[in-house]
């Protein structure tokens, strides 16, 4: 990204071409007026006088814009005073051999001297000419850079972003790790359950690690992980705890962030009792084109551990990726958040 870019040629030969044509345009006329529009004017004197500056004009443009675009920056600039000496010294060497080379072909081509009056006038055309070049170069120069900054900008945004998404996917709760674990050593004795509460582990942290490097995921991929979540939640609460899942199965393969619905079950167990008394039931349907998982507010009087950041995680997820937001609709008695949902591209 530090690399210097060149002001393009055919750009450089464009401005060259317009400023030695509006340069000329005088001599342009005064040919026009003098000689008419015939044959002869191609053999006058004008004429050769006229072709003879637009080039030269054409060579001066192109070479001072070459220098002031492209060479001058290509110095590394350790010393500034060094670099105005040379841009200093490049433009007036590019000046005095012009106009000598000029005064030099000039006699052999036109079969005259030019008097000492034009002469001093065609010095300061150049000399002009060299300041506007000079400004016009600058001009060009802060547009690459302008353009270099807005590309530089939107890399380190898209950086920012791949690391933001890589940081809030990899947030996961070892909390929910422990708490698996102790159920697990409980159920050591039983064999059968205890060989499968390890499988469905195994599979939902196999699931956490590939789904590291995706955004998205099919919404079936999502509800098996989430029946594995389910078993070991339902292990462990038995039947204080209950998921009932109505989803359209036409909906089975639109995408959606993955654990963003294992995220908010988590969360509803986290944040409510859940007893003999008062069972806890989380709702997750489909109703249009969105996913609704919702349950019933009873507060626990001690909240589980945890960070506190997964609805918030969840949102930054869906407006990263996909410009949606989530809604949380927080009532009294009812805890429900809305999901949009993505067609797979």
């Amino acid at each position: 990204m530090d690399t210097i870019k060149r002001v393009k040629q055919l750009e450089i030969i464009k401005i060259a071409i317009l400023i030695a044509v509006l340069v000329t345009l005088p001599l342009t006329i005064s040919l026009f007026r003098s000689t008419g529009f015939n044959k002869e004017i191609f053999s006058s004197e004008l004429f050769v006088d006229l072709d003879l500056k637009f080039w030269f004009f054409f060579l001066f443009s192109w070479s001072a814009l070459q220098f002031n675009t492209n060479f001058i920056y290509r110095i590394p600039k350790r010393n500034r005073l060094i670099v105005w000496v040379l841009r200093l010294s490049g433009n007036i060497g590019i000046l005095v051999s012009t106009i000598l080379l000029l005064d030099f072909i000039y006699p052999f081509l036109v079969d005259k001297d030019i008097s000492n009056r034009e002469e001093d006038f065609q010095v300061f055309i150049f000399i002009v000419v060299l300041i506007i070049i000079i400004f016009i170069s600058r001009i060009l120069r802060l547009q690459i850079i302008q353009r270099q900054n807005i590309l530089e900008n939107e890399y380190l945004k898209q950086q920012n972003l791949q690391n933001e998404l890589s940081a809030l996917k990899n947030q996961i709760n070892p909390h929910f790790l422990f708490n698996s674990l102790n159920t697990l050593n409980s159920l050591i004795r039983d064999n059968k359950e205890a060989t499968m509460f390890v499988k469905k582990l195994s599979f939902m942290y196999r699931y956490i690690l590939q789904s590291g490097d995706r955004d998205l995921v099919s919404l079936k991929e999502e509800l098996k992980f989430l029946e594995s979540y389910t078993y070991l939640i339902k292990t462990r609460y038995r039947n204080r705890f209950q998921i009932d899942i109505a989803i359209d199965e036409s909906y089975l393969d639109r995408k959606i962030p993955p654990l963003a619905l294992q995220l908010l079950a988590e969360n509803a167990v986290k944040h409510n009792e859940i007893s003999e008394t008062h069972p806890l039931k989380v709702n997750i349907y489909s109703q249009d084109e969105c996913i609704y998982v919702e349950n019933k507010v009873r507060p626990r009087s001690t909240l589980a551990e945890g960070t506190g950041n997964g609805l918030l995680n969840l949102y930054k997820r869906y407006y990263m990726i996909r410009k949606q937001q989530i809604i949380i609709d927080k009532q009294s008695d009812i805890f429900r958040v809305k999901l949009p949902l993505n067609r797979m591209t």
